[in-house]
């Protein structure tokens, strides 16, 4: 069996540096935090996690609360949190909220009952449901989304420069010769969406456009309600040339709804969605996308979860990782 001498000499650190590591501790660089947990899953090492966690009464078990588990873009954030979990000798947990605020407290609820040792969440509902987790001193970290309310910036998270990227891509659609160019976004008050549709707008300003209201929709985050609204912007008078959509899900809908109606994606209507979805890559022509870091976010929660779990009272860390443009065949005329 692995011991963290062994672990220490494949990975070319010191046994102090590896047991910083699996504690979540801040001062260890990122880059020698991975060739731990890398030298860690080829020995198939396993910290005592139980032995650790007995002194403060609470289980292995890690809690990861999401929107939606079918989105791919939840599916990779998963993987990556479990991937840094695993190495550090904890569990996780998959909890699907629907973005109902009730369905999540009721989650954070069980996490409370079960004594989990932490809680990653993007977040639905008021600041009240993680501070219930705060009250109690039990480790929270969102991702994704911020919290709302939290407005002094209290609880770790992992978000991405949304504003930034649907600028880029709006841009993108700009200089591909687009000009009537919408965009239809997620529900209005969710973070992410408001900020596709601020960056958006902000490409629109700067290439002189006008930012046309009725070129902006919001539906849920989900196919049948793209598809939904797809279908009335196809038919309208109004109709733009391109679209800039909140995610591949959405994506799923706009892309059917052009399909009855016998439209094809870059020659009649250019498209970009945020996600790099793997079926994006198979249609025709393929989909141009916003490709965000989502198992990044995923291990840089779990690492930043380990480091509040390790230390209860340190001060919170917000991290912003970047999402970048990657253009196929979905935004170009030909």
């Amino acid at each position: 069996m692995a011991t963290i001498t062994d672990v220490a000499a494949l990975a070319g650190v010191s046994t102090a540096t590896v047991s910083r590591a699996f504690n979540g501790k801040s001062t260890v660089d990122p880059l020698l935090a991975e060739r731990v947990f890398r030298a860690a899953g080829e020995l198939d090492y396993r910290p005592n996690g139980l032995a650790r966690n007995l002194r403060r009464q609470v289980t292995t078990v890690l809690a990861l609360i999401v929107s939606d588990v079918e989105n791919p873009f939840f599916t990779s954030l998963a993987r990556g949190m479990e991937d840094t979990a695993q190495t550090a000798g904890y569990s996780v947990v998959l909890c699907n909220s629907d973005d109902s605020a009730d369905k999540e407290r009721r989650y954070l609820e069980v996490a409370l009952q079960e004594r989990m040792a932490g809680v990653v969440i993007s977040p639905s509902g008021p600041v009240d449901g993680v501070a219930m987790l705060r009250d109690r001193r039990v480790p929270v970290v969102a991702v994704d989304r911020p919290v709302p309310g939290d407005a002094g910036g209290t609880v770790d998270q992992v978000l991405v420069d949304n504003r930034t990227a649907a600028r880029e891509a709006t841009a993108h659609l700009v200089a591909q010769g687009y000009s009537r160019i919408g965009c239809l976004t997620g529900p209005a008050g969710v973070a992410t969406a408001d900020e596709r549709l601020d960056g958006h707008r902000d490409a629109l300003a700067a290439a002189g456009l006008p930012a046309a209201p009725q070129h902006e929709w919001h539906a849920d985050y989900r196919p049948l309600g793209a598809r939904e609204v797809a279908r009335e912007v196809l038919d309208g008078a109004d109709r733009p040339d391109a679209l800039m959509v909140a995610n591949s899900a959405m994506a799923i809908g706009v892309l059917e709804a052009m399909n009855e109606r016998g439209l094809r994606p870059g020659r009649d209507l250019g498209l970009i969605a945020f996600d790099d979805a793997p079926w994006t890559r198979a249609v025709t022509p393929p989909l141009s996308v916003v490709a965000q870091p989502a198992h990044s976010i995923g291990s840089e929660a779990a690492r930043l979860l380990l480091a509040r779990i390790a230390e209860p009272d340190a001060a919170a860390v917000s991290t912003v990782l970047e999402a970048h443009l990657v253009p196929r065949g979905s935004s170009r005329r030909d």
